[in-house]
């Protein structure tokens, strides 16, 4: 329902802010909750440090991608060196032993140069999506949802968290925005993604710090510090 929501809301504001939208927690946040339920605070405030260092990894997506497709490469290929890029931050980064304070300073700083990097191309015209597109969103929210739970054991926190900051919803926006509209869509979709990662990154920020000391109070508290970032980098992508 929550993936269904921010679908239909990016559809009627246009493709940066469909971008921005599933910045929003929405499937990470369940399967940290879940993690939290199943395996205890430990586990899954370890699970929010390595959403937290997804961020950086998901910036180096977004860049490659819109670097890609802006030499005129194909959405496949766009693709391929987006989850390139992913993995190799993501696996470079699980190493890192910092505090959740200087490491959301870091995603900061990344996020800023990312900004820049990614340029906006500039009005792109709004095209209806076929109608089995959103069944088809929700279907696989789930079905990822499951997965990363259901292996969270095998897998350890630190990957379990990295893998639920895979852009899947942003991959899915960007890339009928490719083949329907052109690359320009795809590349608002990414921009608008890495304005809202500055409030991704505050959930998870409070999670990491807060779940063993407040346990499931600390959720409530990460939401409003999500919602507080994201209306100030609504109203900075807008400006």
């Amino acid at each position: 329902m929550l993936v269904a929501t921010a679908s239909l809301a990016g559809r009627r504001w246009g493709h940066a802010i469909s971008g921005w939208l599933v910045g929003i927690p929405f499937t990470s946040g369940p399967i940290t909750l879940f993690l939290f339920l199943e395996h205890g605070a430990t586990f899954a405030a370890n699970a929010a440090l390595g959403s937290m260092l997804g961020v950086l990894a998901t910036a180096a997506f977004a860049v490659e991608f819109s670097a890609v497709a802006k030499r005129g490469g194909r959405v496949v290929l766009s693709f391929v060196a987006g989850i390139i890029a992913f993995a190799l931050i993501g696996g470079a980064a699980q190493d890192l032993a910092i505090a959740p304070l200087p490491l959301y300073a870091i995603c900061a700083v990344v996020l800023v140069v990312a900004i820049r990097l990614v340029s906006d191309p500039g009005a792109t015209a709004s095209v209806p999506l076929p109608s089995w597109d959103l069944p088809a969103r929700m279907i696989i929210a789930t079905i990822l949802v499951l997965a990363i739970t259901s292996g969270a054991s095998a897998l350890g926190p630190r990957l379990s968290g990295l893998l639920a900051t895979v852009p899947l919803y942003a991959s899915i926006l960007a890339g009928f925005g490719f083949q329907l509209v052109g690359p320009a869509a795809a590349i608002r979709v990414w921009r608008g993604l890495l304005f809202g990662l500055f409030g991704f990154g505050a959930f998870y920020l409070v999670l990491a710090a807060s779940l063993e000391p407040l346990g499931l109070a600390a959720f409530a508290i990460a939401i409003v510090a999500a919602a507080l970032m994201q209306a100030v980098t609504l109203r900075a992508m807008r400006r």
